[in-house]
C-alpha cells in the first residue's frame, strides 16, 4: 500500500462517534473542510477511506490481548490499558481498555458511515472504483462490529451518520441482529472486492475478496457454525478466492524482509517513520527493550508445545526431560519464545546469551523490570526499528495458517477430519515449521474429542503471541478453566508449591459475568438508553 493511501489524516472532519462534534451553524466554516465543501473530487473518497483503515485495529490491543489469556502475564498494572486487571477479574465499568475499545471501534464505524453516506456526491468518480471503495468500507465496518459483538454482546447498530442528539438516544441491538448484519455485509463486500492478485503493489493492504471471506470464516468459527466455516475455508484452500499459501519459513512470516508474503490475508499497515508501533519494547529481553517487561509468556504456554516427535510433554515416550526442558521441542518454540540459554541476535549482527534464572544477569526473573516468568518473546521483533524501538513492521490479522487451522477444526467438529484433511492442514503446518519425525507428521487418529485436543493445542502454538488465544478461550467456553488459578513462570520457586514453578499471578474468570465486557459507564452516562450486561 502506498504512502498516500496509508497515512493521510483528515483534520477537522469530526470523524469520532459523534459525542464531541460541533453543532451546526448557519454558515459553513471556511478554515476546514465540511460536507458542503469537501466531497468534490475522487481523491476525497480515497482520503476518507484511508482514515477508515487507520481504525482497522490497534497495535496495543493486538499485543496485549495475549495478557488477557493464559499465554502471557503483564507485570505492570498500567501498560496495555490496564490489561492485567482484566486478566485478574478485577475490573469494572470504567476500566480503561473496556472504555477505549468501545469508542475506538465506533470511531471507525463513523468514518465508514461517513464515506458510504457521502460518496454519491462526488462527481466524476469511476463507477468501478466507487463500487470497490464502498465494498472496502463495508468490510471495514463489518470488522468493527465483529469486534464489538465479540466483546460486548448486544451493541448499537448504526449504519448511517447520526447527530449528537441521535447518538445520545441509541439503544443496543440484539447480538444476533448485529451478527446477521456482519455476515451479510461481508458477503456483499466480497462480491465487489477484487482478488488479491488483481491489486497493484501500491494497493497492498486493502481488503480483498479473500480477506472479506476469511473474516467471515472467523466470525462463523466464533459461532461454531462448522459447516459454513468449512465451505469458506475450502474456497480459500482451493484458490477460488485468491492466491494464498504458507510462507517457506515460520519465523520469516513475521520478518520485515517478508512483508506482504504469500501467507498474509489481512494485516495492519505501518511505514517507518510515518506510522509506527512500539509495543515490542514490552516483550523482548529487558537488556534489549530497556523498559519493564509487560508481556511475559507463561509456563502454561511453554508447556503446550509438543516435542519434536509430536507427543505432548506429559505423554509416555515423548522424551521430555525436566532438566533440559527446551531441548527437542516443536521448532516453532524457539522461533516464538525466548528462554534461559537462548541466543538473541542483535540488529548490529552481534548476539547475547539470555539468562533468566535468578542471579544470572539483567534479564533474570529476580530483576525488578525483567520478565517475572523467565520468558520473553521473539515473534514480531523488528531489528530494523529505531533506537526507541519504534517499528514499521506490519501486524498480521489473518494469515493462511489460521485458515488451515479453522478448516481442520471445522472438519473435526463435523466428524470429517480424515488423514487427507490432516495432511493438507496441520500436517502442512508442521512440515513448514520444520518437523521431520514421522510421528509428528502422521495423522494421529482417534475420536472427535481426542482430535479436538490436538487441534486446539496446534492452534495455540502456531498462533502464539498473535493476540488470538483469548478469543478461542471465550468461544470454546473454557475461559473459566484456563483463566482461574495461578499463572506460572520457570521452575525456580518453592519445590513444595506447584512443583517449584513460580506463581506470578492469580487469575479470576467468572463465567456468569466475564464472557461479555460491561458497557462502559462513560457511554451510559452520556446515553442512559444503553442497557448493561448481566452481572455489571
Amino acid at each position: 500500500m502506498n504512502r498516500n493511501f496509508r497515512y493521510i489524516v483528515l483534520l477537522g472532519l469530526g470523524l469520532g462517534f459523534g459525542f464531541s462534534a460541533c453543532q451546526k451553524l448557519d454558515l459553513p466554516p471556511t478554515d476546514r473542510p465540511t460536507d458542503a465543501t469537501f466531497w468534490q473530487q475522487p481523491s476525497d473518497a480515497a482520503n476518507v477511506l484511508a482514515t477508515c483503515y487507520e481504525n482497522l485495529y490497534n497495535s496495543e490491543y493486538f499485543f496485549f490481548n495475549e495478557v488477557l489469556s493464559d499465554n502471557a502475564y503483564n507485570k505492570s498494572d498500567v501498560n496495555g490499558s490496564n490489561a492485567r486487571n482484566i486478566a485478574e477479574g478485577a475490573y469494572g465499568t470504567n476500566q480503561e481498555r473496556i472504555t477505549n475499545e468501545w469508542s475506538y471501534h465506533y470511531s471507525g464505524i463513523r468514518k465508514c458511515n461517513q464515506l458510504l453516506g457521502n460518496i454519491d456526491k462526488i462527481p466524476g468518480l469511476d463507477a468501478g472504483l466507487k463500487a470497490r471503495y464502498q465494498a472496502e468500507a463495508r468490510a471495514l465496518r463489518a470488522y468493527q462490529y465483529f469486534q464489538l459483538l465479540t466483546w460486548y454482546g448486544d451493541v448499537p447498530l448504526i449504519t448511517s451518520e447520526i447527530s449528537v442528539t441521535e447518538a445520545a438516544k441509541v439503544t443496543r441491538n440484539p447480538r444476533a441482529e448485529v451478527l446477521d448484519f456482519v455476515l451479510k455485509e461481508l458477503d456483499a463486500a466480497a462480491a465487489d472486492l477484487p482478488l488479491n492478485t488483481a491489486y497493484a503493489t501500491e494497493d497492498r493492504g486493502r481488503f480483498t475478496k479473500g480477506a472479506a471471506l476469511a473474516v467471515k470464516a472467523r466470525v462463523l468459527l466464533y459461532e461454531s457454525r462448522w459447516a459454513e466455516v468449512a465451505a469458506i475455508t475450502e474456497q480459500l484452500l482451493s484458490g477460488q478466492v485468491g492466491s494464498y499459501s504458507l510462507f517457506s519459513s515460520y519465523a520469516g512470516v513475521f520478518s520485515p524482509n517478508n512483508e506482504g508474503n504469500s501467507e498474509v490475508i489481512l494485516d495492519l499497515q505501518y511505514l517507518f517513520p510515518s506510522r509506527t508501533h512500539s509495543e515490542q519494547r514490552f516483550f523482548i529481553p529487558r537488556t534489549e527493550g530497556k523498559l519493564i517487561s509487560a508481556i511475559a509468556p507463561t509456563q502454561e504456554l511453554v508447556d503446550s508445545y509438543v516435542m519434536a516427535n509430536g507427543k505432548a510433554i506429559t505423554e509416555a515416550g515423548s522424551g521430555y526431560n525436566e532438566a533440559t526442558p527446551y531441548v527437542g521441542r516443536d521448532p516453532r518454540f524457539a522461533a516464538t519464545l525466548v528462554y534461559d540459554g537462548y541466543r538473541w541476535q542483535r540488529p548490529d549482527g552481534s548476539s547475547i546469551l539470555i539468562r533468566t534464572f535468578p542471579g544470572t544477569g539483567d534479564n533474570s526473573v529476580d530483576r525488578a523490570d525483567a520478565s517475572p516468568t523467565g520468558y520473553y518473546s521473539a515473534k514480531y521483533f523488528d531489528p530494523t526499528a529505531d533506537a526507541n524501538l519504534n517499528s514499521g513492521l506490519n501486524l498480521i490479522l489473518i494469515r493462511y495458517a489460521d485458515v488451515l487451522l479453522m478448516h481442520a477444526e471445522a472438519k473435526n467438529e463435523l466428524g470429517q477430519l480424515s488423514a487427507g484433511e490432516w495432511d493438507r492442514t496441520i500436517g502442512a503446518l508442521r512440515r513448514r515449521a520444520g518437523f521431520t519425525d514421522p510421528g509428528a507428521l502422521a495423522f494421529p487418529g482417534g475420536d472427535r474429542t481426542s482430535l479436538q485436543a490436538v487441534v486446539r493445542r496446534e492452534r495455540r502454538t502456531e498462533l502464539a503471541m498473535e493476540g488470538l488465544r483469548i478469543f478461542d478461550l471465550r468461544r470454546w467456553r473454557t475461559a473459566q478453566t484456563a483463566l482461574n488459578g495461578f499463572a506460572h513462570g520457570i521452575k525456580v520457586g518453592d519445590p513444595n508449591v506447584d512443583n517449584g514453578y513460580i506463581r506470578v499471578d492469580q487469575r479470576t474468570f467468572d463465567p456468569g459475568r466475564h464472557y461479555f465486557w460491561p458497557v462502559p459507564q462513560r457511554e451510559r452516562d452520556i446515553n442512559p438508553s444503553l442497557s448493561q450486561n448481566p452481572g455489571w
